[in-house]
């Protein structure tokens, strides 16, 4: 009877995994391209009008496939500027009935398109915040956004998406993927609650965790920091690196990640 048991807990421990990990994730870098091409949702670029200037934020535009209206996600890509990853990942965000815009940050600076990482050092804090807001006010003025709306971001943009809270209060929820907090005296004026996921092995990143945890425990500031042992830096873009311990960290990352943003954008 004792093994028929253990027999039982262990194939349901089994099932439970396999049904966690079953959750579908964005796609890595190496499968972007092919995911874009084949998904059965809408898509479109976008011209964002940044008020005071002719400038224009080119963004990617995907919308959920459902009857309701809903919450605007806007996803921040890397220090690698737009490319297919981040539209795919616009694209599993919009799966899960958000509506994901993906702003080109550096629309319009010299250098975007042969040297993104250039451009986005010659971007400040100020310029990426009116941006983003310009995205903002574009998305929720869509007819099919519910109002509420939420940012994640990767490296750069895990640290732009953590900087943004620090500055729009009407923000629902922020995202970040192992990208370095604010600085601590910019946390106070944070509103909205912060998830971050952290590759186990990136040390220059996660040594900044702690301090930043302190503070927003210091300020009654929801963050919650999620750290996956073995995996690196950029994990969710690298599945298939650091020997199963990227693609792992992307399974668990995954799920909280999407139950988070609906947690706090109903």
């Amino acid at each position: 009877m004792k093994l028929q048991s253990f027999i039982a807990l262990f194939l349901f421990s089994v099932f439970a995994n396999t049904l966690a990990y079953s959750q579908t994730i964005p796609p890595s870098e190496a499968t972007a391209k092919d995911a874009i091409a084949k998904t059965p949702r809408h898509a479109e670029y976008a011209d964002v009008a940044l008020p005071g200037s002719d400038t224009k934020i080119k963004c990617w535009v995907v919308y959920p496939e459902t009857k309701d209206k809903a919450p605007v996600v806007i996803v921040i890509h890397e220090i690698f500027g737009m490319t297919d990853w981040v539209n795919s990942v616009a694209d599993a965000i919009a799966a899960e009935g958000f509506i994901a815009i993906a702003p080109d940050l550096i629309s319009g600076k010299e250098g975007a398109k042969d040297n993104p990482r250039e451009a986005i050092g010659k971007l400040t804090e100020e310029e990426t915040i009116q941006r983003l807001n310009a995205v903002r006010d574009y998305g929720l003025a869509l007819p099919s956004a519910n109002g509420k709306f939420a940012t994640i971001g990767f490296c750069y943009g895990g640290r732009t998406s953590f900087l943004y809270a620090t500055t729009q209060p009407k923000l629902s929820a922020a995202v970040v993927y192992y990208g370095n907090g604010p600085a601590p005296e910019k946390l106070a004026t944070i509103a909205a609650p912060v998830q971050g996921h952290y590759g186990g092995d990136d040390a220059r990143v996660n040594s900044t965790i702690p301090e930043t945890e302190t503070k927003m425990k210091e300020l009654s500031k929801p963050f919650e920091p999620n750290i996956y042992d073995g995996a690196g830096h950029g994990f969710l873009r690298q599945q298939d690196g650091r020997e199963g311990a990227n693609l792992k960290a992307s399974q668990q990352a995954w799920p909280k990640t999407i139950a988070f943003l609906k947690q706090h954008t109903k």
